[in-house]
């Protein structure tokens, strides 16, 4: 597995397809998956690991922090 820090974006995807999303700190999460549907995770504590395929972290409605895409 690798991975790297996420900067939310609503138009540049990241730089692979996700297998899993860590949080590190508590908040929102919206994410663009592979099928191109977008999803919030609302209120997600710091320390989760969120297992999706995702193309993009959303900047619109992420209000966690120390993001980082796994792959």
């Amino acid at each position: 597995m690798d991975g790297a820090m996420v900067a939310p974006n609503d138009t540049t995807p990241l730089a692979q397809v996700t297998r899993a999303v860590y949080v590190g700190g508590s908040g929102d999460v919206t994410a663009e998956l592979v099928s191109g549907t977008q999803l919030s995770f609302s209120g997600v504590p710091g320390g989760v690991l969120l297992p999706m395929r995702a193309t993009k972290i959303m900047a619109t409605g992420t209000t966690a922090s120390g993001i980082v895409a796994l792959w």
